[in-house]
């Protein structure tokens, strides 16, 4: 969809937390947020943060001059989790029979 926008001359950026997807996609622009699926702009009940995200977003508008242009926004779920854990959390490994 982003690919007619841009032909009809009408800017687009991708929001994206799945930055393999979007690797291979390539899409004009992108934005991506190292957080769980479905939180492309920030944590729930969290308006400063999402603004934040959502401020690179409108950023890379005005700065991308080649298409393909990915941005990760250097933020993290929980900021006192240097290691961004949380990716090994969502997963659970099941138990031994």
């Amino acid at each position: 969809m982003a690919r007619v926008f841009e032909e009809a001359g009408l800017p687009t950026v991708s929001m994206s937390s799945a930055l393999d997807i979007t690797t291979l996609l390539r899409p004009p622009r992108a934005v991506f947020v190292n957080f769980p699926l479905g939180h492309q702009c920030g944590k729930p009940d969290n308006p400063v943060g999402q603004r934040a995200i959502l401020k690179e977003a409108l950023r890379l508008l005005e700065t991308a001059t080649e298409g393909g242009t990915l941005l990760r926004v250097p933020v993290r779920w929980r900021e006192d989790d240097p290691t961004d854990s949380w990716e090994e959390e969502a997963f659970h490994e099941p138990a031994e029979a």
